[in-house]
């Protein structure tokens, strides 16, 4: 195999999903409707809760937080996917490869944590009502944001840049849907089992203790919910927690399959499709899943939009 980083001056050729696909016309307008999706209903609630005062509260401020990562990772890769599908040019420049790579692992290792922040936030207000605004008090809040960005932040620029110092061969084609470590390291022309080894570490590290924590605050807030003497109240509960556990499972699933399990264990065209599942399906659910059926949220969104709408017939 021969050694050549010319990737430095040509980059690199993602061949992702829809390449592979039998339907990639079908399956293009699929990602394009859940990404506009996504752009909406979080641009809606950004709006929403910085616009509303009433939600400037905890669990409000975290849902704002999840909204901005998961507007901001689909945006890193489905618009330029869709739009390599549409002019038939899959090429992605060495820096863009780099620099998508670094935002998309900030962005998901962010999230990793935050979501398990926002089971615990749940699990305060429902097992531990009365000590709440104690134990998730603003200050606490913007600790568990800051902690989120910055330990992803530093843990993606570190792998962003050890990744990229490998010598690459002359196959440029990375046979996923963005540049993503796994993939990228299948390119390399130099041992890397040390590294991968590292990125394993790193994987479970930043998936497998959040995902615990999940599991463990909603196992918790369940006891306590079928303790509830209301019938109604326990269908809600149970409803509101299956579907938000739902989503947690597509969004720590798919990042497992990639950074977890031994590679021979799935194929490239499963990576491909687990990808998709947390970088454009979840962020496309996760408002729908945690916010927009939420009566306070729906509440709010009538005010704000019914000002809107006033002060625009007031212009006429």
């Amino acid at each position: 195999m021969e050694v050549c980083n010319s990737t430095l001056e040509n980059g690199f050729i993602l061949v992702g999903i829809l390449d592979g696909s039998g339907f990639p016309e079908l399956l293009c307008a699929t990602i394009t409707a859940l990404y506009f999706l996504a752009l909406t209903s979080n641009g809606l609630l950004l709006l929403v809760i910085t616009m509303d005062a009433r939600l400037h509260v905890p669990m409000y401020l975290l849902l704002w937080q999840l909204s901005l990562m998961d507007l901001l990772l689909t945006s890193v890769i489905t618009p330029k996917a869709v739009i390599d599908f549409l002019i038939k040019d899959n090429t992605i420049s060495f820096g863009g490869c780099a620099l998508q790579m670094f935002l998309e692992l900030t962005l998901g290792s962010a999230e990793d944590l935050l979501l398990a922040f926002m089971a615990y936030d749940r699990y305060v207000a429902i097992c531990h009502p009365l000590n709440y605004t104690i134990l998730m008090s603003h200050k606490v809040c913007w600790l568990m944001i800051a902690t989120s960005w910055s330990l992803a932040s530093l843990s993606a620029l570190g792998y962003s840049i050890y990744t990229m110092q490998y010598p690459f061969c002359k196959s440029r084609q990375i046979r996923h849907l963005f540049c993503e470590i796994p993939p990228l390291l299948k390119l390399a022309c130099a041992d890397t089992s040390t590294y991968e080894l590292m990125v394993y570490v790193m994987g479970v590290t930043l998936l497998i203790p959040p995902l615990a924590a999940i599991l463990a605050s909603y196992s918790l807030i369940l006891f306590t919910v079928l303790h509830m003497p209301s019938n109604e109240g326990r269908k809600k509960a149970l409803v509101t927690c299956s579907s938000h556990l739902t989503v947690v499972g597509m969004w720590y699933g798919g990042a497992i399959v990639m950074y977890v399990l031994p590679s021979s264990f799935h194929s490239p065209k499963q990576d491909n499709i687990s990808s998709v599942f947390y970088t454009i399906f979840t962020p496309a659910l996760n408002p729908l899943i945690y916010s927009l059926r939420n009566k306070e949220v729906t509440g709010a969104l009538r005010r704000v939009l019914g000002k809107r709408l006033l002060s625009v017939q007031s212009t006429f």
